[in-house]
């Protein structure tokens, strides 16, 4: 799907210096996949702190009734 973007040109510049990407393509791509890594990994770490556990469960007897 052709996208005509007006994209900063002097940070495109800069990402594919600090990139080493060859293209301008791989640049804006490689930039999409680590931004929406970046935000999937946030929302993870927001969970953190949040799960309530239980303080009776015995691990090592559950593991044992397993066997």
């Amino acid at each position: 799907m052709p996208t005509n973007l007006s994209i900063n040109t002097a940070l495109l510049e800069t990402a594919l210096v600090t990139g080493g990407q060859k293209t301008k393509k791989d640049t804006v791509n490689l930039a999409l996949e680590e931004f929406i890594q970046r935000r999937k990994s946030a929302e993870i770490l927001s969970l953190f702190g949040t799960v309530v556990y239980d303080e009776d469960y015995d691990y090592k007897k559950a593991r044992q009734q397993r066997l």
